[in-house]
């Protein structure tokens, strides 16, 4: 409810003509198209991309572009609704309405006989809509599900493919903003960083202790479980702060990508919580990840160790956590994701203070929402003309 809310204040960001097409920057050469073919239609869906030279790093990409049409022969795209708590922000809609005929649940479900047919895709922002079997059955044309972020555990992969929907989502967009705030929690809660900006406000406050301490990330062991692509962009980060680099993967990376930010491979992760000064969780929530973290993990770890959570909140066995905390078997932790969000008012992880949470706000930025946005309407677009799939989820 935070982010949407704080989301609703930002205004569309200006697109820039020009500059190279860049419409094979997501599209692998040995990627085959696993789109549907769909009937010839008077719109032309290929997709070009332009790049905005005044976005940060030059990454933001703007939306594919279609020949003008009229609203009622774009292809309709079914979402939660537009703005709002739970809504799509009003600028996101806007680039949405270029390419798509927007159709509200609301909408959808006052007159479903009618705009079933009309619904080819659904644009799932902030895990919303629900995506379940009696929406699946009665929409038969649907041949797509683009997701604005890069996590899936919300979508049931199986059931939505035996339905012939393809599952999309955004993987380009979410890892530069996501590293970012893995490195701005390591460094908050190594600094006590909320706690002394509490102090420094608070009208009680009438000195500052000296012996108010906190640690040093600059040369410290930094232990990453899950080195994809946020896990490594984590690791060039914390390459400038001289620390020492484990990781520990499903696979390992290759040695010129290893040596490009001097991380060294833990084939057992017991090993990397056993040295680390800091464990940053970066892994997908799956069966196998789920409490990935528990009371046994958090034992092996140093008693002046931080763990630091930019993934899922089930990864980690949360009463395990308040244990290990209360009893200061770890010294703190950092968490952008729990499990539930928000927590209840109630929760012991909320009563202590050697840990940091934030609002799941690891993507939640002006660029980051908008390249998501872009990104899925370009696999979006991409399915419907049976083109090859930038970004394409597989059921396991």
């Amino acid at each position: 409810m935070l982010r949407s809310k704080a989301f609703s204040l930002l205004k569309p960001i200006p697109l820039m003509s020009g500059q190279s097409n860049l419409a094979y920057k997501f599209i692998h050469p040995a990627i085959a198209s696993h789109g549907h073919c769909c009937h010839r239609r008077s719109v032309d869906y290929r997709q070009r991309y332009k790049t905005h030279p005044g976005s940060a790093g030059g990454r933001t990409i703007s939306a594919p572009q279609t020949k003008v049409m009229a609203e009622e022969e774009l292809p309709g795209v079914l979402i939660l609704d537009i703005g709002g708590t739970h809504g799509v922000l009003e600028n996101l809609a806007a680039l949405l309405k270029k390419h798509f005929r927007l159709i509200t649940m609301k909408e959808f479900l006052q007159n479903k006989k009618e705009m079933s047919k009309k619904i080819q895709s659904i644009f799932v922002f902030e895990c919303r809509p629900t995506i379940d079997r009696e929406l699946l059955e009665s929409l038969p044309n649907l041949k797509v599900i683009g997701n604005s972020g890069v996590g899936v555990d919300h979508l049931d992969l199986k059931m939505i493919s035996s339905f012939g929907v393809k599952v999309t989502n955004t993987p380009h967009a979410v890892a530069d903003p996501t590293a970012d705030i893995g490195m701005a929690l390591m460094l908050a809660s190594a600094r006590r960083l909320v706690e002394g900006c509490q102090t420094a406000v608070s009208p009680d406050t009438k000195y500052f202790a000296v012996g108010w301490l906190g640690v040093e990330v600059t040369r410290a062991t930094l232990g990453i479980i899950g080195m994809g692509s946020i896990g490594y962009r984590v690791a060039q980060r914390a390459r400038a702060f001289d620390m020492r680099i484990l990781y520990h993967n499903r696979n390992r990376r290759r040695k010129e990508e290893e040596e490009a930010v001097g991380a060294h491979y833990c084939e057992k992760m017991e090993d990397l919580l056993q040295q680390s000064d800091f464990v940053m969780l970066v892994v997908n929530l799956t069966p196998e990840t789920h409490k990935l973290i528990g009371k046994k993990e958090l034992g092996l770890m140093k008693p002046t160790a931080t763990l630091i959570n930019i993934s899922r909140g089930a990864v980690i066995d949360q009463d395990a956590l308040v244990e290990a905390l209360q009893n200061k078997v770890i010294r703190a932790a950092a968490l952008d994701v729990t499990y539930p969000e928000p927590l209840p008012r109630d929760h012991p992880l909320l009563k202590l203070n050697n840990i940091i949470i934030t609002p799941h706000i690891g993507t939640a930025t002006v660029q980051a929402i908008r390249m998501m946005a872009e990104e899925a309407i370009t696999n979006m677009l991409a399915v419907l003309n049976g083109q090859p799939i930038p970004s394409e989820v597989f059921p396991k």
